[in-house]
Parts: structure tokens; C-alpha cells; sequence
């Protein structure tokens, strides 16, 4: 077997032989190199080569090497002076099935250029010279093309077995069973039937099968099974991998006569002892090669994370002729967002160790910004239809955080299979962020670039399966990875907080009034349209303290870290840690005496709705006469103790009873009048109040009333 590598730079004189019947290749002073990965059987040296993937390459001290160990030219021939360890020729041995898997899986897939791949048909199973070598990709195709071919062998076998069992054997049935006499006429009970003894045609079947349905589970193979027998799986075919197919096989070697059943006995046994010593019809030449294997990488990469087909109708060649590798859209990085953002992608199909440039980081940003563009223009077009992601928020005019990462491959150093060894690069090359402005997180000039490693065999594994199911399990386990480490990196950088605006404060306006200073810090990712997000730069400090004693003045504003519920966080005002900031005009305070309030709040905290009675007294005259002013609701009992005070939704309104609906909770059913208020949770701060400065009378003592609330500060 000969194995080059894709790219390295061979010595012409020494490779002419082997590079026979392989064109397109790129020679500069005496050196040639192959832009080709995968499998072809060279008619010259009557010997199959492998080009495998650059991936395998590792600079180290100023040399490309192999594993990071051998020069290329070294491991050229491995079937002459092999330096490789045993890990290390079983890699390659089953290396090359994967290649040529991904390869087979491409090819047969939707919208893929398909003009990088060539491919002749495989040579059949015959009597024509043997190769030098036959390697574990050439038993594998036998063993599936056995099964393709001889259907009619296997049907002969299966008849044959299973003819005759149920015909009763009279003679043994009459020398050892018992019968019973009735009407003259002998019954037998238990009649014996035909039993065969060990059927080593069966054996050798089961095991073949049992070997198709290995192949097919681990490489993704199709292979028709046609029969019912019990197929040899998990553990026990482990066992036979082991050594014992190869004792079991020997065993009932002499067993077969017919040349069918000699064939299969020697495919199967080639496959567990790996000695490739099946006879290959040379006659035709073979190849399974794709040019520009990055191209397949890219494949790889997008069938396992991106979307198919892309959201919103977009399309990744864009307009100034770039081509996004992946995109897809998920879950928005603020959580309690329902809406979905962009997330962009890049593959990096480079050799081991290889450092992103500054160009690859450039054009990233520029894919960026072309689906911004792309998304504005589809809002702004009135006969396209929206796309389910909006970018941009018309209240803060701040825009949704899009993600962008770049995936590279990396080798396994203990050729893994099953791990996805996924992780971030070195933190000094895994972070980019390019900004306009600073401290403007919400801001379509601020961009976020991630760069991750994953396990080249892992993910050439899992597309070379082509299991489905696999495949989205990865997908939405890799989703979920990037948006948490993504939110990680975030609040390192940066201190979100939840924001609602006041009583009497109208968001927008402010945002409008105040834009210089908020700008690209807000946004509005919310179920919740009246809370928003704000982001502060931590590097900014003493200019965030001083933007958020503004923002105090007009908004609820807490901490609220990227995972958190915003609701539960701008709640925590019912613990008492949230102050009260009164607004000009709207600092007045619907006093409600209320005792039993604990037994009381039941009836109107779920939903917010309760009606106040009040008489014609001075008390109600001076509430109605300030109505438009009432921003609060305070509960009491004549004590500063045991008070509870609210934000009041909307202007309070007075109605008669008859007009108050049933769900409203009324405090007293004694009086005509009722005052309507909606109360907005959270419970505020009232620890600093008195209420008991507002005068009263004995007769007036449980009656609603008026007070602004700097009156029930202590002086």
C-alpha cells in the first residue's frame, strides 16, 4: 500500500511511478504535489495508493511531518521498511474507509459540486493477477459486493437448511414414544420431528452477515440482509474482532466444498485476520479521488451544524460575491428572547497547528454585515415577505448580537474515533471583536468572532455514517455549547442589566430624547416588549455609574446576567432592595387603609385588578381631584408597620358599582363608587414611609386617601 499526503511538496524523480495515471498535478522545481484526497489502484505497481488529508500534516521545527513524527517521503511504502507502530498502521489501514465513506456520501448528496469527485467503478472479485496489497477498504467492498451478487447462493443455502423439518420421523417416533389406543387406532402425543445436527453452511452465513450488519452500523454501508438468523452484535461480535472469528473460521474451514462457499469462507476470514490476501481483478483501473478536499470539509461542517435549507430564503453566495460556509439561526443569546438570531460560520481546512489570518478574520466580518444588510433589506422591501429573525429594534434602535465562529480540524493523537474533542483555541487567537464604538454591544458595528478545533476523525466519522439521527443529536448539542460559551465570553466583557421603564415614563421617547447616551447599550429581546436589555462595558466603569444614576431616575434597572428570567430579577424589588424614584406630576399615593392584608392580597395580586370604595367626604374629593397624578398604591393600618407598596399601571378612573366587573376585587361593598386601579408587581420598598403622618378622623379612619410621596418620607 502507498500513501502520500495532500500538498506536501515530493521529490518528482522519486513518485513518477506511483503518481501513474494521476493528472492535474502542481510541479514547481522538482517538486509535485497532489490537490487530490482519496483512493485509486495504480495499474503500473499493481498496488492500491492513498492520498490522504493534509490534516495529518503538523509543523515542527521548520519541517511538515506526519503525525508530527515522520517525513512524508518516509511512510510512502508501507509495505517496504515501515516505520509505523502498530496504532499507527491500524489507523491507516482503517483510515482510508472513512475517506472513502465521506467521499461516497458527498457525492450522493443534494447540491454539492460533484464535478471535484472521480470515480470509476471498483474492480470485481475474480481469478486476474493478485495485487501486491489489498487493503481493508478492498475487503470491505468484496464483502458487500459477495452479498450484492449472490443473492441466489444464499437463497439456495436458506432452502436447503430449512427442508423437510417439519416432516415427522416415524421410526423413532413409533421405538421411542408411548401411544394411546383409541377406536382401534394408535395416537401419539409427542411425534418427533426431523432435527438436524450443526449446519456449518448456516454458521458460516451468520457469521458473514453478522459481519455486514458491523460494517454497515459502524461505517455506514449499505448491505441488504436477507435472512432471519440471529446475527452475532455487540459484545459477542467484539469477541470475534478479537481473535476468536479467525479461531471459529479455522474450525470449520474443511467444512465447505463448492467453490461459492470457499469464497465467503476466505473474504471472511481476510476480514478478521486484516492480511488483505484476496484476489482483485486488475483489468480496470479504479479511483475514488476528490479534488479540493476542503471543499468536502466544508460539506461536513455544514451538514452537521449549519441549517438546510438556509433560514429566511437567504442564499450564501452573497452580493459581492463571497460565500458564506454555514449559517443557521437559534436561539437569541439573552434569555427569555422567543426570536432567534444569525449565527455565522466558517470552516478552516488547514494542517495541524495552522494559525488563523487576518484575512480570513477580515472576511468574516464582512459576511457579517452582508446578512445584516440582507435582513434590513427584507423589512424594507414592502413585497418580501419578513424573514422570523429581526436584527434591528425600532424602540432602542439597537441591533441583536450575531455570533460568528470558525471550526478547524484537528488530529486525535489517539486516532478517537467517538470524541468530538471539541474546544477553543488558545484564548489569545480563539476571541475576536471588532467595534466602531465603544461600549456599544447593541451596535451592527460590533462584531464577536469564536474560533473552535474539533476532532477531524469524530466529524469525518459522523458524516461518513450518515446516520440522522446522530447527526442532529451533535448538532443540537454543539447549538447549545456555542451559545453558552459565546454568553460566557459576553459577560466577562460586559454587565447586563433589566430595565422597565417607570410609571408616567414613555421608553421610546426617552430613548429618542437620550440618544447619544444610550445608543447601542439597549435593546428589546423580551417577551416582555416594556423591558429591555442593557449592556455596560466593564472596562467603562465610572461612565456606566454615572449613566446608570440617570437611567435610575426613569427606569427599574437591575442586574440581570445573560441565562437569567429578567421577570424574576426586576421582582427582587419585593425583597425591599428596590428604591423608589418619584417623576414630576406622578408622585401621588392611593392610600388604602386594609387590615388582614395578608388574608386580603389573594383576591387582586394574581391579577393586578382592585376596586377602592370610596364616600363623598374631603378625603375622596382631594384623590379625585388628583387622580392624573397617582402613580402608587400603598396598603396600611395606621402603622408603619405591615405596609405594602405598589406601582400602579395606567391612570386610576372612577366608576359606580354597577360598573365594576366581577373579576376586580372591591376592598368594601358598602359604598356607590369605586376608584379602579391596576396594580403592576413587583412590591416596592416601603420600609421608609410613615403613613400614619396623613391626619385623620375616627370617623374617616378606614377611608381611602391622598398623599403625595415626599409627605410620607419622615422629615
Amino acid at each position: 500500500m502507498r500513501i502520500f499526503i495532500e500538498e506536501y511538496q515530493y521529490d518528482v524523480a522519486k513518485v513518477k511511478d506511483v503518481l501513474y495515471g494521476i493528472d492535474a498535478l502542481e510541479s514547481i522545481e522538482g517538486k509535485v504535489s497532489i490537490h487530490y484526497v482519496g483512493y485509486y489502484y495504480n495499474t503500473l505497481l499493481r498496488d492500491c495508493v492513498f492520498i490522504l488529508p493534509k490534516v495529518l500534516l503538523k509543523d515542527k521545527d521548520g519541517q511538515e511531518l506526519a503525525f508530527g513524527k515522520y517525513k512524508p517521503e518516509d511512510i510512502a511504502n508501507l509495505d517496504v521498511n515501515n516505520p509505523l507502530d502498530k496504532a499507527e498502521k491500524d489507523f491507516i489501514y482503517k483510515f482510508a474507509v472513512w475517506i472513502y465513506r465521506a467521499i461516497s456520501v458527498y457525492k450522493n448528496s443534494r447540491d454539492t459540486d460533484t464535478s471535484i469527485i472521480y470515480h470509476t467503478q471498483i474492480a470485481q472479485m475474480g481469478r486476474g493477477r493478485r495485487r501486491l496489497s489489498n487493503t481493508y477498504l478492498d475487503i470491505l467492498l468484496q464483502l458487500l459486493q459477495f452479498n450484492r451478487d449472490n443473492q441466489d447462493f444464499f437463497l439456495f443455502i436458506l432452502k436447503n437448511l430449512h427442508s423437510g423439518l417439519n416432516k415427522i420421523n416415524w421410526t423413532r417416533t413409533i421405538s421411542r414414544e408411548t401411544a394411546i389406543v383409541q377406536d382401534n387406532s394408535p395416537i401419539y402425543l409427542n411425534p418427533i420431528n426431523k432435527k438436524r445436527q450443526i449446519n456449518f453452511d448456516e454458521e458460516l452465513l451468520v457469521i458473514f452477515f453478522s459481519i455486514l450488519n458491523h460494517i454497515s452500523q459502524r461505517y455506514g454501508f449499505t448491505a441488504d440482509i436477507n435472512c432471519n438468523f440471529e446475527l452475532i452484535q455487540s459484545k459477542r461480535f467484539e469477541h470475534y474482532l478479537k481473535g476468536y472469528g479467525l479461531t471459529r473460521l479455522r474450525q470449520i474451514k474443511y467444512k465447505y466444498f463448492s467453490d461459492k462457499a470457499l469464497e465467503l469462507w476466505r473474504l471472511c476470514f481476510a476480514f478478521f485476520d486484516e492480511s488483505r490476501q484476496v484476489f482483485i481483478n486488475t483489468a480496470k483501473k479504479e479511483y475514488l479521488l476528490v479534488k479540493n478536499f476542503y471543499i468536502v470539509f466544508e460539506a461536513i461542517i455544514d451538514e452537521l451544524i449549519g441549517d438546510t435549507p438556509l433560514p429566511d430564503g437567504m442564499d450564501k453566495k452573497q452580493d459581492d460575491g463571497k460565500i458564506v460556509d454555514h449559517i443557521y439561526t437559534a436561539k437569541s443569546l439573552i434569555e427569555g428572547d422567543t426570536g432567534n438570531t444569525y449565527y455565522i460560520g466558517d470552516s478552516k481546512y488547514y494542517k495541524m497547528g495552522h494559525e488563523l489570518g487576518k484575512e480570513s478574520i477580515y472576511k468574516q466580518y464582512t459576511y457579517a454585515r452582508n446578512v445584516i444588510q440582507w435582513n434590513l433589506d427584507l423589512f424594507n422591501d414592502p413585497n418580501s415577505p419578513n424573514p422570523k429573525v429581526k436584527l434591528r429594534d425600532d424602540v432602542t434602535e439597537g441591533y441583536n448580537i450575531i455570533p460568528n465562529f470558525f471550526v478547524s480540524a484537528k488530529m486525535n493523537e489517539h486516532f478517537d474515533y467517538t470524541s468530538d474533542d471539541i474546544e477553543k483555541t488558545d484564548r489569545r487567537h480563539n476571541r475576536h471583536r471588532q467595534t466602531h464604538f465603544n461600549n456599544r454591544l447593541f451596535d451592527r458595528d460590533t462584531l464577536l468572532l469564536f474560533h473552535y478545533d474539533v476532532n477531524f476523525l469524530f466529524v469525518l466519522a459522523l458524516y461518513a455514517r450518515n446516520n440522522s439521527g446522530q447527526k442532529m443529536a451533535w448538532k443540537t448539542k454543539m447549538r447549545d455549547r456555542f451559545r453558552k460559551e459565546i454568553q460566557d465570553w459576553l459577560q466577562d466583557d460586559y454587565q447586563f442589566y433589566a430595565m422597565r421603564a417607570r410609571q408616567g415614563v414613555n421608553a421610546k421617547e426617552y430613548f429618542e430624547s437620550h440618544f447619544r447616551d444610550i445608543l447601542g447599550k439597549a435593546f428589546t429581546p423580551y417577551i416582555d416588549e416594556e423591558i429591555y436589555s442593557l449592556a455596560l462595558d466593564k472596562a467603562d466603569e465610572p461612565d456606566n455609574q454615572a449613566l446608570l444614576a440617570e437611567l435610575r431616575k426613569y427606569f427599574f434597572v437591575e442586574k440581570c446576567d445573560l441565562g437569567e428570567n429578567p421577570d424574576e430579577v426586576l421582582s427582587v424589588a419585593a425583597t425591599g432592595t428596590q428604591t423608589v424614584v418619584s417623576l414630576p406630576d406622578k408622585d401621588g399615593v392611593l392610600m388604602v387603609m386594609m387590615e388582614n392584608y395578608d388574608a386580603k392580597c389573594v383576591n387582586f395580586l394574581n391579577n393586578g385588578k382592585i376596586a377602592i370604595g370610596i364616600k363623598y367626604t374631603l378625603d375622596t374629593m382631594e384623590i379625585v381631584e388628583n387622580l392624573g397624578s397617582i402613580s402608587y398604591i400603598l396598603f396600611h393600618h395606621r402603622s408603619s408597620d405591615g405596609q405594602h407598596l405598589f406601582q400602579l399601571k395606567g391612570d386610576c378612573i372612577v366608576k359606580p358599582g354597577t360598573e365594576v366587573e366581577e373579576e376586580r376585587y372591591k376592598n368594601v361593598k358598602t359604598t356607590e363608587m369605586y376608584i379602579i386601579a391596576d396594580i403592576e408587581p413587583p412590591e416596592l420598598d416601603s420600609s421608609q414611609l410613615r403613613s400614619n403622618v396623613k391626619p385623620f378622623t375616627p370617623q374617616t379612619r378606614y377611608d381611602a386617601q391622598f398623599a403625595r410621596l415626599e409627605e410620607l418620607y419622615p422629615q
